[in-house]
């Protein structure tokens, strides 16, 4: 799987890959998406504490968005939240390549791998600041549920739902 999105400033087209989680590159992104989560809301989910198995084939994939010189641009994965439901998680996209649809690119490609091994649904939680995700999500059909998540602080969180 590899698909092609356009960048700023000519930067020419970014790639969507299969990436390990564990990948240092993958790693980079989810350490400024959680620095950017702490800034935003004063707290984040740590995602080192994700198994990096849970984005592996049949049960979840995780994509690497690079530029042609191989700048990390962004990234998003799914995993197995239930036999029926997919659980799209970590989507993070550099501020330089936001507003581009390369966010959109990457969730329809996670939406078509988790519908492809035999999945129904998909899910997802965002924070209530998270503005341009909240817009994304709702443009490509995903609906509120109430929070799955334990835990979770029903003034910030929102949780959303899609039937693939």
């Amino acid at each position: 799987m590899t698909a092609h999105a356009h960048t700023p400033h000519g930067a020419g087209p970014c790639t969507i890959e299969p990436a390990p989680y564990d990948d240092a590159a993958v790693r980079q992104l989810l350490a400024e998406f959680q620095a950017a989560q702490m800034a935003l809301y004063g707290f984040a989910d740590d995602p080192s504490a994700t198994p990096p198995d849970d984005y592996t084939a049949p049960d979840g994939l995780f994509l690497l968005a690079r530029t042609t010189s191989r700048e990390p641009a962004g990234c998003g994965g799914w995993r197995r939240l239930d036999e029926r439901t997919a659980e799209i998680k970590r989507m993070y996209l550099r501020p330089a390549f936001r507003g581009l649809s390369l966010g959109r690119s990457i969730l329809r490609l996670l939406e078509d791998d988790a519908r492809a091994q035999g999945f129904h649904v998909a899910q997802l939680e965002t924070g209530v600041g998270n503005r341009a995700a909240l817009a994304l999500y709702h443009r490509e059909g995903y609906h509120p549920i109430p929070s799955y998540g334990p835990g979770r602080d029903p003034s910030i969180n929102r949780a959303l739902r899609k039937q693939l």
